[in-house]
């Protein structure tokens, strides 16, 4: 990885790491989007189970890293958590206040402390407002300032903190690069002053070397700030880079949770050890030597998603007893090499991981329900009917 160029100055605030205080606290959390169909009067036909039983903790100061595959609801748990989309039930406590049933005045003024730095930084931000009235915006909504001319000092230090020049202040979004723009939205994230911020594939959308600044840039700006982040990323190098603690996710559940170096040494979910296999390692003789797990099939459908271990169908460890027909918990193993806390949902784990369990080929299942009640759902996506998963 590279320096960041424009390394971030301190912004005032203490400087914090976890400390094992728990700042946000999510527990069943479910995000269940209907399926409608119907000509005059809609009916519910389905559900799509974008996120379905997710208990979470996130510590002040640390920096959570979110992975899974495209469509295993991710980035729908961290807006889920931000209450931009409502839980069907489930709680998310933010700083020992319940913030899932907040409506109104009451979520508006609690989301100072809870902020989001979205995938694309062009999309986010309004082409009509310069960069000073997009970060002037938030901070005159909250109180902390009453109008542009006040804020002038707090906004030149957030330009120098986000490593952009003063004179950015004037222009427009589309006078930006990609990773410029970026850098605007985190700092209009930070104008606030929160506590936590959700980064939804921050660097997803930018060339590797910009990347690569803007990933140092946010540990700057933690260590400054005294941040929390909850990181979604598809790029596990990104995560195990940025990460202290690293839960991978599947089908709308967290199948795996641990300390980053633990989770990348020694994967224990089969789920986890196919992505991992699936990263490639810049030693030919190391490449083609090691194994590589191929899971067969597509992820199966969110709107009807298998019964017992959501990963059964796909699985190379798969057993039939308890695999089809009951839904593993995320629990503590106790297997040598395994950190501290690291936390599994697989039945098998330790059998799996001592070989008495050895894999076989896993053939793939076709779900004709699940793929007609899938074709609904991206038809009601389609007319902006039902957001993506």
């Amino acid at each position: 990885m590279t320096t960041d160029a424009t390394n971030s100055t301190t912004a005032g605030a203490p400087s914090t790491t976890a400390s094992g205080e728990v700042l946000v606290d999510v527990q069943d959390l479910k995000v269940h989007f209907p399926i409608t169909k119907g000509i005059i009067f809609d009916k519910v036909v389905g559900h799509v189970y974008a996120v379905d039983g997710v208990d979470l903790q996130l510590r002040r100061g640390e920096t959570y890293g979110l992975v899974g595959e495209s469509g295993c609801g991710k980035s729908t748990l961290g807006r889920a958590i931000l209450h931009l989309e409502a839980p069907t039930s489930g709680t998310v406590t933010f700083n020992g206040t319940p913030i899932s049933t907040l409506t109104g005045e009451e979520l508006r003024t609690r989301r100072q402390g809870l902020q989001m730095v979205f995938q694309d930084p062009m999309g986010s931000l309004d082409p009509r407002q310069s960069v000073e009235a997009l970060l002037v915006e938030g901070m005159r909504a909250h109180g902390l300032v009453k109008d542009a001319k006040e804020a002038v000092p707090r906004l030149k230090q957030l330009l120098t903190d986000v490593g952009l020049p003063q004179a950015a202040l004037k222009k427009y979004p589309h006078e930006f690069s990609g990773g410029q723009r970026q850098r605007i939205g985190i700092a209009r994230a930070l104008s606030v002053n929160p506590e936590l911020i959700v980064a939804d594939e921050p660097v997803s959308a930018l060339d590797v070397s910009v990347q690569a600044q803007v990933i140092n840039l946010l540990a700057q700006l933690q260590e400054d700030y005294g941040l929390t982040y909850l990181v979604i990323a598809h790029d596990l190098a990104v995560v195990r880079h940025i990460s202290d603690r690293v839960g991978v996710m599947y089908l709308g559940g967290l199948v795996e949770e641990a300390d980053a170096d633990d989770l990348y040494v020694a994967p224990l979910h089969p789920y986890t050890r196919a992505l991992l296999s699936a990263v490639p390692v810049p030693d030919p003789v190391v490449e083609d030597s090691r194994e590589q797990i191929l899971l067969p099939g597509d992820l199966p459908s969110p709107a009807n998603p298998p019964a017992g271990c959501r990963f059964h169908t796909r699985c190379p460890w798969r057993q039939e007893t308890l695999c089809d027909t009951e839904r593993p918990q995320m629990r503590v193993v106790q297997i040598e090499g395994a950190g501290t806390g690291h936390k599994v949902a697989c039945h098998f784990a330790e059998q799996i991981e001592s070989g008495e369990i050895t894999a076989h080929t896993a053939e793939a299942e076709i779900d004709p329900t699940g793929t007609a009640l899938a074709a609904d759902a991206a038809s009601q996506r389609l007319t902006g009917d039902l957001p993506f998963a």
